[in-house]
C-alpha cells in the first residue's frame, strides 16, 4: 500500500507545489502514557496525497522529514512545510533536491522569528521594502480578507546566512469578519528561497491549506480520530487506505476540496 502512494508521487511530477503537514491519530492513544501515531504526509496542489511516513512520536518528526522528501521527485518544485520543519538541515536537504521552499516561521526558531516579526512591525518597512497583495471573499457567511507582504531585504536578519539560499521573508494577515460584525486577526510569518513575487507566494501559501483540509476530511468524513485501532501498524495502513479512497473520490469528482483563499 505504501508503494502505491509512492507511485502516485512519481506519476504526478507535474504538480509544482507539494505541501507537507503532520497529523496525529488520536484514536491510537488509550492513556496518557501511550504515544499515539503521528503521520507526516505530502499532498499536491489538488490535495492528492503523494507519500507519507509513520513517525514514532511528534518529537521525532524532524528526523523523519528527510526520509519523506526522499520519496518524492522535488526537482523544480516548491515545497511548503509546517513550522516544525523550519530547520537548517531540512532547508539544505530541500535545496540539494533542487526544490524551493516556503517554511512557516514560529518561535521554535526564536532569533529568526523575532527578527522577521520586528521587520514587519515597522510601517516604513511595509511601505518601502515590500510587495503587497490582498484578496477578499465571502466564505460560509463570513468576510475573509487575506493580506500578503513579501520582502527581499534581509539586512535585519542576524542569522540570515545560516539558511541556505534564503531570498525573501513574508508576512500574511488574515482578517475574518463574522455576520454579527465581530472580527479576528491572525498574522503569520514565512521564509522562502523564492524570489520577490508576492502574488506567486500568496498562491503557494494559500495552497498549504489543502493538505490541512484533507486531514479534516479524514477526521470528519472518515472518523479517523474516533477509530480505536490500537495496533499502530494496522492504524497506519488504515490511514493509507483512507487517503487512497480520498484520492479516488477527488479524482472522480465525487468529493471536492474547496480552497479557503
Amino acid at each position: 500500500m505504501q508503494r502505491t502512494i509512492k507511485h502516485q508521487a512519481r506519476r504526478k511530477n507535474q504538480k509544482k507545489t507539494p505541501h507537507k503537514d503532520g497529523k496525529t491519530q488520536k484514536g491510537t492513544q488509550t492513556n496518557n502514557t501511550q504515544t499515539p501515531n503521528h503521520i507526516d504526509s505530502v499532498a499536491d496542489k489538488h490535495s492528492f496525497f503523494l507519500t507519507q511516513e509513520l513517525v514514532k512520536d511528534k518529537s521525532n518528526e524532524i528526523t523523519a522529514i528527510p526520509q519523506l522528501l526522499d520519496n518524492l521527485n522535488l526537482k523544480g518544485h516548491t515545497l511548503t512545510n509546517d513550522a516544525i520543519a523550519t530547520q537548517k538541515e531540512i532547508v539544505v536537504k530541500t535545496r540539494q533536491r533542487q526544490a524551493n521552499y516556503v517554511l512557516t516561521l514560529k518561535a521554535n526558531q526564536k532569533t529568526l522569528y523575532t527578527n522577521v516579526s520586528l521587520c514587519f512591525a515597522d510601517p516604513a518597512f511595509l511601505t518601502t521594502k515590500c510587495q503587497y497583495f490582498k484578496t477578499k471573499k465571502k466564505t460560509r457567511g463570513n468576510i475573509e480578507q487575506r493580506e500578503y507582504w513579501q520582502s527581499k531585504d534581509l539586512s535585519r536578519l542576524s542569522t540570515r546566512d545560516n539558511w541556505m539560499d534564503l531570498k525573501t521573508i513574508v508576512m500574511t494577515k488574515n482578517t475574518l469578519t463574522k455576520p454579527d460584525g465581530t472580527t479576528s486577526v491572525q498574522s503569520r510569518y514565512f521564509i522562502s528561497s523564492l524570489p520577490l513575487d508576492v502574488k506567486k507566494i500568496a498562491r503557494v501559501i494559500c495552497g498549504h491549506w489543502l493538505v490541512e483540509s484533507a486531514h479534516w476530511h479524514l477526521d470528519v468524513t472518515f472518523g479517523e480520530d474516533a477509530n480505536r485501532t490500537l495496533e499502530k501498524t494496522a492504524a497506519f495502513n488504515l490511514n493509507i487506505l483512507r487517503k487512497l479512497v480520498l484520492n479516488f473520490l477527488k479524482n472522480s469528482g465525487s468529493l471536492r476540496v474547496q480552497r479557503s483563499c
